[in-house]
């Protein structure tokens, strides 16, 4: 998604995951929120990306049981390499939870990481039609879908679906 086709007002942005920080977080006008359930990760990302406008939780998917009482929509959520560590069935569960944290008219960027699972990780195949379909069941229409190399890390036979979500107005869904 080009910088400029985001939405343009002080936005509410929130993260879910430790990678968080990869955007320039000292661009935006407000306090983002980011959630990590790994004490470790959390502790390491604050450290590495200090800023007051960065707001550190501890929850994780699919209850975000935390996020989730706090009554807090945001402009934008981003759910970056997170997807694919939930199972079919925590998909389900987690994608109402996940699309209610979206305010209407409001972003949400997710990628999906495909290829070999590294030793001792637990991640899950997921295709951007099931993603597509579970988002718009929660009033989220799929507005951009790139596939992608892992030109980052460059790792044989990674790929990554990246997919960017409007929330409907008015979707009448249960998110």
């Amino acid at each position: 998604m080009r910088r400029s086709s985001a939405p343009r007002s002080p936005l509410k942005p929130s993260t879910l995951g430790r990678d968080a920080t990869l955007r320039d977080s000292q661009s935006w006008d407000t306090l983002s929120t980011a959630v990590e359930p790994t004490a470790e990760l959390r502790t390491r990302a604050a450290e590495l990306h200090p800023s007051p406008r960065i707001e550190w939780l501890d929850d994780s998917l699919p209850a975000l049981s935390y996020v989730s009482t706090r009554g807090i929509t945001f402009d934008i959520v981003m759910l970056t390499a997170v997807w694919m560590h939930l199972d079919e069935q925590q998909r389900q569960s987690a994608m109402p939870k996940v699309a209610a944290l979206v305010r209407p008219g409001g972003v949400m960027m997710l990628s999906l990481r495909h290829g070999p699972v590294p030793a001792g990780r637990r991640m899950f195949e997921v295709t951007s039609d099931e993603t597509t379909s579970l988002a718009k069941l929660n009033g989220m229409n799929c507005v951009h879908h790139l596939e992608d190399r892992d030109t980052r890390l460059r790792r044989p036979g990674v790929w990554w679906d990246r997919l960017v979500f409007i929330k409907q107005m008015d979707c009448g869904c249960a998110a």
